[in-house]
């Protein structure tokens, strides 16, 4: 994934690709604030488009003028960010000096977004080590080793002998975007920040699932050889693609393990980033960066232990209902956990079979959207599989969003290393945060919203989205979805409770300074979840310091916001209006979200 400090040029130049497909022509200075405001997007467009050959892939954009982009990987450099943070602040310069006061409504939203945005990337700048929302460049969940693999094989289409050669001119790209990131890394290890040890192990083990694979059974060369099979296009592509991942692609993956496995008698096993160099500072940026607030870490910690404590009582209310009096709720949900009945064999019939159960829940909710929204994504979802070589630390679920152009539809994964991690009750809740109405509902919307400028239908905020993701649970609730399914309401029950311990680990790890163990004996004690899972969890908290509270803290505004509206508009409330409202801005802080739902507000009172 590009680094979080260029994505800003990257989605904007990505996106105005899909207006042109070519570089804008010039056009006169812009002379009033709304017009010096579109232009600066424009020209974040013409000037750095060319910056991330990965964003245009992923957008669809790669063809056609943007053809060459196909068969390159971004430059991970450390010159080429250096490079970056210069044209980013000096293009942020120019955005102070348009004239706030004199936007409104749509324009003054785009303004306030893209401004949030800027200054929370040059805080990151003033830290001598790790790139967007992580203080390492490469760990368990970061790098281009677990990143381009799967890109290649979900995101580099293949229709024609052409695709093919420039997959095979990424695979050869790949060796140099390892290096320039080991380099990253020895630059991170210089300045403080080597991860700790437990981070580098599980980055070792996934290292060396990928080199460790017979360069002829790799995902990187199966992939082009079924994608050429399928479409027949005849040519040597397995044994070429062989070719370039034994004798290039292999090496450097050595290369970067070894430089690893240099330092890792020098690893820490404390988890939280406090020990780093300024390592509170980051915390504290990490938190605005994710949560788009000013919260502190103390007052997240409150929060996620007042959420827990409620949730806990719902859900100890739920079990008694269905006979299970005896334990703490945890006890409970974890005697659930072991209840054969709910448990998917883990075997690839069982696998098969919890696929299939995932597509009938989706198809259910697309029946119920139309009454609770006045739009409905045109793009339809996919479910697949997390990938085998990443599967070991990635994480439960997650969802990718569609191409703009179409060409691809939006993707909801499911890591499947051990059905025992996913009881049958567990399911539903997930499908509804990852697809619909969750994530996919809410991205798909953004990227077809014809009247949202182009910048505002790439980019976003964790708070946003995964608070959406989190209403999008309660919502399900709400329609109906649990009320022949007691099971199911307790999963949800349940997930709500996992995204209010995150609160109490995110800042338990890098606030109280709590260890690995602490925080997975507090999340098993009060979940009742496997310990393998939330040991990933945990881990996963550990290397993106702040994300993990995004969450509940998006969740608990975005029904704030509902219910502040609800109250101030009374039986003329529309909850169609509301989401539609809400949904249309695309990804923004949580700041300006309130305000666009009460200027809505504002708009059905007058």
């Amino acid at each position: 994934m590009i680094d979080r400090r260029r994505l800003l040029l990257t989605a904007a130049a990505g996106a105005g690709l899909a207006a042109s497909g070519q570089v804008l022509a010039q056009e006169a200075p812009a002379t009033t604030p709304v017009a010096q405001l579109n232009d600066w997007m424009d020209r974040v467009f013409k000037e750095l488009v060319m910056t991330s050959p990965e964003i245009l892939t992923s957008l669809g954009f790669d063809k056609g003028p943007m053809a060459a982009a196909k068969g390159q990987l971004d430059d991970r450099s450390q010159a080429k960010i250096d490079a970056d943070e210069v044209k980013f602040n000096s293009f942020a310069d120019e955005l102070m000096a348009i004239d706030r006061s004199a936007l409104s409504g749509r324009d003054a939203v785009n303004y306030d977004t893209v401004k949030f945005f800027g200054e929370t990337v040059q805080i990151s700048q003033g830290f001598d080590y790790g790139t967007g929302n992580s203080p390492y460049t490469i760990s368990q969940l970061s790098g281009s080793y677990s990143n381009i693999p799967d890109f290649l094989d979900s995101q580099h289409s293949i229709e024609t002998a052409e695709d093919a050669e420039a997959y095979l001119s990424r695979l050869s790209a790949f060796p140099t975007a390892l290096d320039q990131e080991t380099e990253r890394m020895l630059a991170d290890f210089a300045a403080g920040a080597i991860p700790p040890d437990f981070v580098i192990d599980k980055t070792l083990l996934q290292l060396a699932n990928l080199h460790d694979t017979p360069a002829s059974q790799s995902i990187m060369t199966t992939s082009v050889q079924r994608r050429a099979i399928e479409k027949e296009i005849p040519g040597d592509w397995a044994a070429r693609a062989e070719r370039i991942v034994q004798g290039e692609i292999y090496p450097a993956l050595v290369r970067q393990a070894e430089a690893m496995k240099a330092r890792r008698a020098e690893a820490v096993h404390d988890a939280g980033v406090w020990r780093l160099p300024d390592g509170e500072a980051w915390y504290t940026y990490g938190l605005r960066n994710s949560t788009t607030t000013t919260m502190t870490g103390e007052e997240v910690h409150q929060m996620g232990l007042e959420q827990v404590a409620e949730l806990t009582a719902r859900a100890d209310g739920l079990l008694r209902a269905e006979g299970m009096t005896q334990g703490t709720v945890g006890q409970r949900i974890a005697a659930m956990g072991k209840d054969q009945r709910f448990i998917y064999p883990n075997t690839d019939e069982g696998k098969a079979a919890l696929l299939a159960d995932l597509n009938l829940q989706m198809q259910d909710m697309q029946e119920r959207l139309p009454e609770y929204f006045g739009r409905i994504p045109k793009s339809p979802v996919e479910v697949r599989r997390v990938p085998v070589f990443t599967e070991a630390g990635a994480p439960g679920g997650y969802y990718q969003g569609p191409a703009l152009d179409g060409s691809r539809p939006g993707a909801y994964y499911i890591n499947l290393r051990d059905t025992a991690e996913w009881p049958k009750w567990t399911l539903p809740t997930l499908t509804y945060h990852e697809a619909s109405p969750g994530h996919h509902h809410q991205i798909a919307l953004q990227q077809e919203n014809d009247e949202a400028p182009l910048l505002l239908k790439i980019l976003g905020f964790s708070a946003y989205s995964e608070g959406w993701g989190l209403y999008a649970e309660q919502l399900a609730d709400e329609m109906g979805v649990y009320a022949d399914d007691p099971w199911g309401q307790i999963g949800y029950l349940q997930s709500l409770m996992f995204r209010a311990t995150r609160l109490v680990v995110d800042s338990g790890l890098h606030h109280k300074r709590w260890s690995r163990e602490q925080a997975i004996r507090y999340m098993v004690d009060t979940l009742g979840d496997q310990e393998s899972a939330v040991t990933t969890e945990v881990e996963r908290y550990a290397v993106w310091p702040g994300q993990a509270s995004s969450y509940k803290i998006g969740h608990t505004e975005w029904v704030r916001m509902r219910a502040s509206a609800k109250a101030a508009l009374g039986d003329r409330f529309d909850i169609r209006g509301f989401h539609d409202t809400g949904l249309a801005v695309g990804g923004v802080p949580l700041t300006v979200l309130d305000r666009v739902i009460t200027d809505w507000v504002a708009s059905q009172q007058a």
